[in-house]
């Protein structure tokens, strides 16, 4: 009894301490709603389903405990296929892939500027009132992800240049 009560503790615990790594991946539509009610900022994992590189950010970078820390208490992060088919309405505005960027979403057309790199992601902050879309493309280590949801979490872009932060920071990840 006491044997199987104490396997079924460290069996609570264990999965308690893996769920708390994941990240919790929310729709674009279910971010902007939470954003509506209490703003944070959001972090759009831009991909498509043939991409490599997105591939391996999934597997290297977003399955890492501090990646996933930060992305969970200081943003709202969305999983956005960047050539999904579902039509998708943000901030008021309707979005298709109606086949005319190519194989491309009129959302990431939107939110990459035009530049269709994978995987790219977005980081969809606010100053002043005002929505400011910056996306950052290429594969990322869990160390330069860090550096990066950090940048943007402790808002230093409002007040230095990602160089100057990126010399001072001091980060979790060796």
């Amino acid at each position: 009894m006491k044997k199987s009560f104490l396997i079924a503790l460290l069996t609570a615990f264990t999965l308690n301490a893996f769920t708390q790594t994941e990240i919790k991946w929310y729709t674009i539509q279910e971010a902007e709603q939470l954003s509506k009610q209490s703003f944070r900022p959001m972090f759009i994992d831009a991909y498509t389903d043939w991409c490599g590189w997105c591939k391996k950010m999934d597997q290297d970078t977003f399955t890492n405990p501090v990646i996933a820390e930060i992305l969970n208490k200081k943003f709202y992060p969305v999983k956005f296929n960047a050539e999904g088919k579902e039509e998708i309405t943000f901030f008021g505005q309707k979005f298709t892939n109606d086949g005319k960027a190519g194989k491309a979403h009129q959302l990431a057309v939107a939110l990459l500027n035009g530049q269709l790199s994978y995987p790219t992601v977005v980081f969809l902050t606010k100053k002043d009132d005002k929505f400011q879309v910056s996306p950052v493309p290429g594969y990322r280590q869990p160390k330069e992800m860090e550096l990066l949801l950090s940048f943007f979490a402790d808002k230093a872009y409002e007040t230095s240049n990602f160089q100057e932060y990126s010399a001072a920071f001091k980060g979790n990840i060796e």
